[in-house]
């Protein structure tokens, strides 16, 4: 479904609360809340946030899981021009001061399991006015009920653009400390524009959908798809934290038609036990990305679920997708299964050299964006946005190729690039071939240093339940699949390889016992 009248997110919830008004906006653990009370809650907690001050350009943190009330502070706060700070509630207490304070939130919703955090870093924060207890009174301040009481819920004057800001998100942070991505309302309408102009149904939504909410609220990949359930007026399910069996679950009784997902997410999905394709019987479409897929994996969601494929490809930064693997390039032994996808209509892709010449096919260079979802600039970092943001192109740090169709290829991190006496190594590709093999469920590759060729290619292993591969099994395997340089020469089995909420591997986290000690982290 979609409705062209739509532009912000303040013109979403009030068209629906007109024209779908008992429609389920939002199912988490039981409870349904319509669009006509979504709309007038937000109304509410709009007028709460205008009288504690947290107007036009303020900013409002939220340090909680995904809920009902989540989403009604996200749309009081495109209500008011207050810009909502979603933060990562695996953080360690430091990282979560870190992103208030550089955010300068006038004010920050806190759910009770997060309240003791909150309370051991508030003297730090004397800038901080005020905290609101999400689950009822704390002690520590009002709890959300209470706070928006007595307010009313009808009458908003309401004054909202596509270019105003609306939420400021934080980089999962893999590399120094968290910049602030701040996006504005067009990044969640754009792409769905372009593919309504060209009737595109790569992305499509149809009456009745119910979309499973399984990525946390605090990636952009999260609030993303949520708004897209939104603007086309469907009933988003959403989950408090992702867990295999909960999700499985959820498709199942709920009758889920669509959802966005990071492919860890659907290995473990499909690795529960007893899962079948009955399960997923009501799935029509999924779509994945955040981190590469296996084509192994790839083929077994098509033989399981069942349904139409989706891959996405962007980042923070382009609000979120940028490129599309279509459905109909989801067939079995089609090389473009490799590819991330192709721009859409209207984003435009080059990859480039160190130089910031353009590449020809083949060439792995810098893939850079243009797209009208790309973000309004990092927080308070003029520079930094401007050496991202370079002549009119985002600058993705992922290394890729084009090929002569325009698919776009992508090999993997810059800054993860190992180098084998002077030869470009790309973990990702490493570790796909690695994945071929039936007794690896996952692998993660990095680079060590190495006395002779300056890094080692290193891979971390896990294997499948039940299943075992020595180290010559797997150089054995690889032979053939990759060049030698890029093989391996050290192995090691572990039991889960370390990612971050969007399913990427923190390789910072297997490369420090290899490069603690050093002064440079490369060699």
């Amino acid at each position: 479904m979609y409705y062209p009248n739509l532009t912000t997110a303040a013109d979403t919830v009030a068209f629906h609360a007109t024209h779908h008004a008992r429609r389920t906006a939002v199912s988490c653990e039981g409870r349904e809340v319509t669009y006509e009370q979504l709309h007038r809650e937000s109304n509410r907690s709009a007028r709460a946030l205008l009288a504690a001050g947290a107007g036009r350009g303020s900013r409002v943190a939220y340090l909680g899981k995904e809920s009902e009330d989540y989403y009604e502070i996200f749309f009081a706060c495109a209500k008011t021009g207050a810009v909502l700070v979603p933060v990562n509630w695996r953080l360690s207490p430091g990282e979560v001061e870190h992103i208030l304070r550089d955010s300068g939130a006038a004010l920050v919703f806190v759910e009770r399991e997060y309240e003791e955090m909150a309370a051991r870093i508030r003297p730090e924060l004397p800038a901080l006015p005020e905290i609101v207890g999400l689950d009822g009174r704390s002690g520590r301040g009002k709890g959300f009920r209470e706070w928006k009481a007595g307010h009313p819920d009808h009458g908003l004057a309401v004054e909202a653009a596509p270019d105003d800001p609306v939420t400021q998100i934080y980089t999962s942070g893999t590399t120094g400390l968290p910049k602030g991505v701040v996006l504005a309302h067009r990044s969640f309408f754009a792409i769905r524009d372009l593919l309504a102009e060209h009737g595109l149904d790569w992305i499509d939504w149809r009456p009745g959908d119910v979309s499973l909410i399984s990525i946390p609220g605090f990636h952009v990949a999260g609030i993303w798809w949520a708004m897209q359930a939104f603007n086309a007026g469907a009933t988003s399910v959403a989950m408090r934290m992702f867990t295999p069996h909960d999700a499985v679950r959820l498709i199942r009784e709920l009758g889920v038609t669509t959802t966005l997902a990071v492919p860890s997410m659907l290995q473990m999905m499909l690795a529960e036990r007893g899962v079948g394709p009955a399960d997923f019987e009501s799935l029509r479409l999924v779509t994945y990305g955040g981190s590469p897929i296996s084509e192994t994996l790839m083929l077994q969601c098509m033989e399981v679920l069942d349904c139409r494929l989706g891959q996405l490809y962007g980042l923070t930064e382009s609000g979120n997708t940028a490129l599309c693997l279509p459905p109909s390039d989801h067939r079995p032994g089609s090389p473009r299964l490799r590819a991330a996808g192709r721009p859409y209509p209207g984003v435009s892709v080059q990859v480039v050299d160190e130089k910031g010449n353009a590449l020809e096919p083949g060439a792995v260079g810098e893939i850079c964006l243009r797209t009208p979802a790309v973000m309004l600039e990092y927080w308070n970092m003029k520079e930094a946005t401007e050496e991202t943001l370079a002549d009119g192109w985002l600058h993705t740090g992922d290394a890729g190729y084009l090929d002569e169709d325009g698919y776009v290829y992508v090999c993997d991190r810059l800054k993860d690039t190992v180098i084998v006496a002077g030869e470009n190594v790309y973990p990702a590709e490493v570790e796909n071939a690695l994945c071929t093999h039936p007794a690896v469920a996952e692998a993660a590759v990095i680079g060590v240093p190495d006395e002779r060729w300056g890094e080692a290619v290193r891979a971390f292993v896990v294997l499948r339940p039940e299943m075992s591969a020595t180290p010559r099994e797997l150089k054995l395997h690889l032979q053939g699949r990759l060049a030698d340089f890029k093989s391996p020469s050290g192995y090691e089995f572990i039991e889960r390889i370390p990612r971050n909420p969007s399913g990427k591997i923190l390789r910072r986290e297997i490369r420090k016992d290899f490069w603690t000690e050093r002064d440079r982290q490369v060699n």
